[in-house]
């Protein structure tokens, strides 16, 4: 069923396949792992299971349907919200608005603005896009130059270690704010496809969707933002 919304990208999978770390130090990951029990994953480092978790995933049946909490000091990082028939979504990483908007119809392709992989005020755009085979479903974020830095391996058919995002690149390595603004929008990306998958309304909602760009609207100083470029069929 998720080759139904996936599609692969040549220049992503390739950047991918191309790009070999030099050093352990190149490349972070966290594992997601969820309990059915009590309906929340643990996010915690790959390489060290047995550490404490960093953070906490909450799913809830009402908006906001994701919420992740630091264990450090179970403040809210991010929330992700989807809709029953847009098959947009709504984030907020540390209280701000970023929009998880949709660039293709019938294909896993979305983008957001990023303040956090931005070196100035203004927001800067970022492209999701996904691969996909029997077991595993990749959700593969490139920064403004197109290039990978993260990827979400989600396992199709687990049922407890839901998957692990790996970060690659300087800026996603070095910046917390960084690693967690993937963290919330991947995952949000990822549980509006598979309720895209399971919504037969979201199907109606892709019809009459208008998907685009996002860029930043300058006639305003706040975060609105406004919707441009040639609608994709």
């Amino acid at each position: 069923m998720a080759t139904l919304y996936s599609t692969p990208n040549n220049m992503a999978a390739s950047s991918m396949t191309n790009e070999q770390p030099t050093s352990p130090n190149e490349n972070h990951t966290l594992q997601i792992d969820f309990s059915w029990g009590k309906f929340k994953s643990r996010i915690f480092e790959k390489n060290d299971p047995e550490s404490k978790s960093l953070y906490i995933l909450d799913y809830h049946c009402l908006s906001p349907h994701l919420v992740f909490k630091s264990t450090s000091d179970n403040s809210t990082i991010g929330i992700g919200k989807v809709h029953a028939i847009s098959i947009d979504a709504d984030c907020e990483v540390h209280g701000r608005p970023i929009k998880l908007k949709a660039l293709k119809r019938f294909k896993t392709q979305y983008t957001h603005l990023s303040p956090a992989f931005s070196d100035t005020d203004t927001p800067v755009p970022m492209t999701w896009t996904s691969s996909s085979d029997f077991k595993t479903w990749d959700f593969i974020c490139l920064d403004e130059h197109q290039n990978p830095v993260a990827k979400f391996s989600a396992n199709i058919w687990a049922l407890r270690k839901l998957g692990n995002i790996e970060f690659m690149g300087p800026k996603a390595l070095n910046s917390a704010a960084a690693r967690e603004e993937i963290l919330v929008m991947g995952m949000t990306l990822y549980y509006c496809m598979a309720m895209r998958m399971n919504n037969p309304l979201s199907l109606l909602g892709a019809v009459f969707s208008s998907p685009g760009q996002l860029e930043k609207d300058k006639s305003t100083s706040g975060s609105e933002l406004t919707e441009v470029g040639k609608k994709n069929k």
